[in-house]
């Protein structure tokens, strides 16, 4: 059984949860109490905060015995049963996807990552002016397991022999021109397209990809599908033509039957002697 006097302060607890709300309308109705221990008891009031639903207040009210004053031990905002919560918390190295690395972001050092083994171990100063003057240069290398998770991720992949174009094309990949093998244990499986017609173009494909573009392709050229235009006819033959067209000019009127009347010609002076001579040479 609770406490009475503490399970009749209602207003009490609401005060408490009012301040903590910072304002009256984000506390609303009463929705219960339970009993904490002897003279103690927690109220519960709806939130009605934008977002925060099945959140509810909480105040935890208690009184010494024989008091008759009442204090407020708590005041929070809790989740309830069906509370709407944000998802867990992941590291921002664990939540980030491959394809999410923007030009902006730098991916996290991954110390002990199992797909690279180490080209060269340094154990004293000795080693590592020897290594510098060697120019080994790269410290770790793409290791056996790190090979075939990459070959596995692409062999799968859009750029595979399961990929739709791979099926549809009549030639495979490491028979075509513009396939160029990988270096190393990968140029068995694995070459780069160099076709710029080809949706491949610049991408690692596998031996057994394909595509419409392949070098050899023996598909013949068919018509065109732009619509024919209408034919143009040649002929000698003569077609009348009416020059009483209304031309759309205002009080224009074409006279055909008056003779047109011919600019003066000016005289023009030549030099005779010169003309002369031109004659004789």
């Amino acid at each position: 059984m609770a406490d009475a006097v503490l399970a009749d302060a209602v207003d009490v607890a609401r005060a408490a949860a009012v301040d903590l709300a910072e304002d009256d309308w984000a506390v609303g109705e009463h929705l219960g109490l339970h009993e904490d221990t002897e003279r103690t008891v927690t109220h519960t009031f709806a939130c009605l905060l934008p977002g925060y639903r099945g959140w509810v207040w909480t105040v935890t009210l208690s009184r010494a015995p024989r008091g008759k004053d009442i204090g407020v031990d708590e005041a929070a905002l809790m989740p309830a049963a069906d509370a709407l919560l944000a998802p867990a918390w992941v590291p921002w190295a664990e939540r980030v996807q491959p394809g999410d690395l923007e030009p902006s972001m730098v991916l996290p050092l991954i110390e002990n990552d199992v797909r690279l083994v180490p080209t060269y171990e340094v154990t004293n100063d000795e080693d590592a002016m020897q290594i510098w003057e060697l120019g080994l240069g790269r410290e770790r290398v793409l290791g056996p397991e790190g090979r075939e998770d990459v070959a596995t991720r692409w062999y799968r992949g859009s750029h595979g022999p399961t990929a739709a174009s791979a099926i549809a094309s009549p030639e495979p990949c490491q028979t075509c021109a513009f396939y160029v093998p990988l270096t190393g244990s990968l140029r068995l499986m694995f070459g780069a397209c160099t076709n710029e017609w080809s949706p491949s173009d610049g991408k690692v494909v596998s031996v057994d990809h394909g595509c419409g573009a392949h070098s050899q392709t023996t598909v013949e050229h068919g018509p065109t599908q732009w619509p024919a235009a209408d034919p143009i006819y040649l002929s000698d033959a003569v077609v009348a033509f009416d020059l009483d067209l209304d031309l759309g000019l205002p009080d224009a009127a074409v006279a055909l039957d008056e003779p047109l009347e011919e600019a003066p010609v000016e005289p023009v002076a030549v030099d005779q002697s010169a003309a002369e001579e031109e004659e004789t040479s």
